[in-house]
């Protein structure tokens, strides 16, 4: 399989504390860059098999010739795959891998025949949007750095790819575990129904979706249960001013609900600008 990976001389590495970046109290250092090898997109492979089979309990399969141990799609070969490292005071190592997203860039899309989010959701609403659409998937932050710096860091990398390559739109998926026979996933399209929806000219429909009860009135805007159980990347998500597009769709695969979530860069919340797009 050939991986798609940034060139070294055009893998842009930002060194950042962590707590300048909103007041984190890490302070070790992050470096943030573009897989520029194959082993930088293994290693990104390893950690997303930790995280979403040994952790969350995804039933994943490796293609044949491939170590078990390595989360691999049809999508890997057209992303581009980005990394945050604990920084090391070694010479010959390159730091912990602590963080990773993929992004799926409009051309890349077109050579892969499609997006990852088009095998859940009929995105026929936003074909306008394509063009300049971007996705991201496959987040995931190692159990020891989940406290926020880690997902800042990927998140102003982000952005400033969205302005290097002249893009406009986010769109994903934000996954709800399902132990609980999906009812936190039910709730919560429940709650932001009424307060995160797109209008109706976006909203999109799940290819397979997940049962919802017959009683599935929205929640009302005041009632605080559903908010509380909101899961700590999607609250990130919708503070930055990302929103829903649509029901969740059932991943069995990931034993996960997915909602379909678009942020577009000019509605960016203003307190995460500065930190996401500089002055």
């Amino acid at each position: 399989m050939t991986l798609r990976t940034v060139p070294p001389a055009i893998a842009q590495t930002w060194i950042t504390s962590a707590h300048r970046l909103n007041d984190f109290p890490e302070s070790r250092n992050l470096t943030v860059q573009w897989a520029c090898c194959e082993e930088d997109v293994r290693q990104a492979q390893r950690l997303r098999y930790r995280v979403f089979a040994t952790e969350m309990g995804a039933k994943l399969r490796s293609p044949i010739g491939m170590t078990p141990d390595l989360d691999i799609d049809a999508f890997d070969p057209f992303c581009d795959h980005l990394l945050v490292r604990a920084v090391s005071h070694r010479d010959d190592d390159d730091g912990q891998l602590v963080g990773t997203y993929r992004v799926l860039a409009p051309d890349a899309a077109r050579r892969a025949g499609g997006l990852y989010i088009d095998t859940e959701f009929d995105l026929t609403p936003l074909s306008g949007l394509r063009a300049r659409t971007v996705e991201l998937g496959r987040s995931c932050v190692h159990p020891s750095w989940r406290s926020g710096g880690v997902i800042l860091a990927l998140w102003r990398a982000l952005c400033r790819y969205m302005q290097v390559h002249r893009l406009e739109t986010m769109i994903g998926c934000a996954s709800v575990g399902l132990n609980d026979g999906g009812q936190s996933a039910a709730a919560l399209w429940r709650r932001l129904r009424v307060t995160h929806l797109v209008e109706p000219r976006w909203q999109v429909q799940p290819r397979i979706a997940l049962p919802l009860a017959s009683d599935d009135r929205p929640a009302a805007a005041g009632v605080a249960g559903p908010m509380l159980s909101i899961p700590p990347l999607i609250k990130g998500y919708l503070r930055c001013g990302a929103r829903l597009l649509g029901p969740p769709a059932l991943d069995n695969t990931f034993n996960t609900a997915d909602l379909p979530m678009m942020l577009h860069l000019s509605e960016l919340a203003p307190r995460y600008r500065k930190h996401f797009l500089g002055d």
